[in-house]
């Protein structure tokens, strides 16, 4: 935490949140949950008593784009939020680079359990009831109260691009058939619904939770408008997850069957067959990358040496999901 940011926060909130004079900034500690991004719990207090936030910045020094453009997620987050979804509400957000030369969002601190709690007190079949039901809303979402309603919608083939452009910088020894599991996904894209709101990384990792019920989705770094099958595929993921015993899964390891969410959020299972093996791809795809930026030191997090069995048994998975063989023994 450099004295920058904090001198810089200090005096943003004194502008732009706080007009009394006895506001001062109490603390700023980094978040540990988590593996990219850079985000602080902030505690202020005056007269009224403390209050906490959260601090979105982009990494120091990155391009304003893409997952790095936080104040298009506080777009995002500030129109669900309103829209009367369990998102954190916007404070502040400036485009400027008002801290520390960056950008940033200041958002409420929700007061909730993470799923590494919630799922050890709580019966997995409630968790994932409530992720669906809160996801089924959020799909329900008119595209024009989703903060990006402007952008166009991502088809398929170029969100598998998305994931082959990581793929392909993954190290080698991991992604040997990689490409297998790309062309059977070309070959088998599916006819495409209409585009709705997509978080992009929907997983019990990035809820947090009252009881079993969801009370904030975070992290919306890669949501887009595109096919909504994407997210109940990423929710699929955990699930697959859990077979790679002692491998890190901040995703949370609750045990519910695909078969199960599925019926929640009302898809069909030889349809959903695709999005998972997108979804296998996708995940191997990113943690083959994320990966790849620690051994070269560009992002170091040690978590990423403890996935290399799990980023090449989730293409073999995916491969197996999709072959001739595998759809016939399904119908």
């Amino acid at each position: 935490m450099s004295e920058r940011i904090r001198e810089d926060l200090e005096e943003t909130i004194r502008q732009l949140l706080s007009k009394r004079p006895e506001f001062r900034l109490k603390s700023i500690e980094p978040i540990a949950e988590g593996h990219s991004g850079f985000t602080y719990f902030i505690e202020v207090e005056d007269a009224e008593g403390p209050t906490r936030y959260v601090l979105r910045l982009p990494p120091p020094g990155a391009r304003i784009a893409g997952p790095a453009d936080v104040v298009r997620q506080g777009r995002i987050m500030s129109a669900l939020h309103h829209a009367g979804l369990p998102v954190p509400a916007i404070r502040v957000m400036s485009s400027d680079p008002a801290i520390d030369g960056r950008p940033f969002i200041l958002m409420d601190a929700v007061e909730g359990t993470r799923i590494e709690k919630a799922g050890v007190e709580q019966k997995p079949l409630d968790i994932a009831g409530s992720a669906v039901r809160v996801l089924k809303k959020l799909h329900a979402l008119p595209i024009a109260s989703t903060g990006i309603g402007d952008e166009p919608p991502v088809g398929l083939q170029a969100e598998m691009l998305r994931w082959l452009w990581l793929m392909e910088r993954a190290p080698e020894e991991l992604t040997t058939r990689a490409a297998d599991l790309g062309g059977l996904l070309a070959a088998r894209i599916p006819a495409e619904r209409d585009p709705t709101l997509v978080h992009g990384d929907y997983h019990y990792g990035n809820m947090l939770f009252k009881g079993a019920e969801v009370v904030a989705i975070l992290d919306w770094e890669i949501a887009e408008i595109g096919q909504p099958l994407l997210d109940l595929g990423c929710l699929c993921i955990v699930s697959h997850r859990r077979r790679y015993e002692g491998a890190p899964n901040p995703g949370g390891s609750i045990d519910v069957a695909v078969e199960e969410l599925y019926r929640l959020y009302g898809a069909d299972a030889d349809e959903m067959r695709w999005y998972l093996a997108l979804s296998l791809y996708k995940y191997a795809s990113i943690f083959g990358y994320n990966l790849m930026l620690h051994r070269r030191g560009k992002r170091p997090d040690p978590m990423y040496e403890g996935l290399t069995d799990t980023i090449v048994g989730m293409i073999e998975e995916g491969i197996a999901l999709l072959e001739p063989s595998a759809q016939e023994t399904h119908r």
